[in-house]
């Protein structure tokens, strides 16, 4: 599996590719604005140059022309851009018509199996089913993943699987095994896969051990 940080935070970034797990980046509306960025293309370029991997960056247009002239500006800031749109008509169309001119698109906001066979249909690069909100509002977000990878593996279709809307390491527990091929996380989840209690237990008595002999 694939780890992606959901997050538009510099500082979170550098933290988090100095451990070399991070393979990529999602972005939104929403994050871009928390960072108050004065220089949009600017700091997205800053984003691609600390991560190689496929860095997604959201259209904010609702019409197809608009997101085709959106995607397009965006995928010249970098050759690791992958354009965000939304799961909605005016999304696909403008999804098939940027994977036709070699721009890799990430369709987001998908909440059903039926959303996510259209989008690969689409072309689709990513396709980013939400688990975090469907399991607001009392539905199991992680049913959907395991349908999603269930229906794509009977196909040919090259669109991966990024569990988004992450809260918690089990989300992520989860989706790596249901088979999701990514999971987007913020650094806050990110940093919990690494704790344990026993690890930091375990740890204590070596070293107390280890300060018994004096060495």
């Amino acid at each position: 599996m694939k780890f992606f940080l959901d997050t538009a935070n510099l500082e979170e970034i550098r933290r988090a590719t100095s451990y070399g797990l991070v393979d990529g980046v999602t972005t939104n509306p929403s994050l871009i604005a928390k960072e108050n960025a004065r220089d949009f293309r600017a700091h997205i370029a800053a984003i691609c140059e600390l991560v190689p991997g496929p860095i997604s960056v959201e259209v904010t247009s609702l019409d197809v022309e608009g997101m085709l002239r959106e995607g397009r500006d965006y995928a010249r800031i970098a050759p690791n851009v992958v354009i965000k749109c939304p799961l909605t008509r005016d999304g696909l169309q403008a999804t098939r018509r940027l994977t036709d001119e070699g721009i890799r698109v990430n369709v987001t906001l998908c909440f059903s199996p039926a959303q996510a066979i259209l989008a690969a249909k689409a072309g689709a690069a990513f396709i980013s089913p939400f688990i975090g909100r469907l399991d607001d509002v009392a539905h199991n977000g992680m049913q959907l993943i395991a349908e999603i990878v269930q229906i794509y593996r009977h196909y040919q279709w090259k669109t991966e699987v990024l569990a988004a809307s992450i809260r918690h390491p089990m989300h992520v527990v989860e989706a790596a095994r249901l088979g999701a091929d990514i999971a987007t996380m913020p650094f806050k989840v990110f940093d919990q896969l690494f704790n344990h209690p026993l690890t930091d237990r375990g740890l204590e008595l070596f070293l107390a051990d280890w300060r018994k002999l004096n060495q």
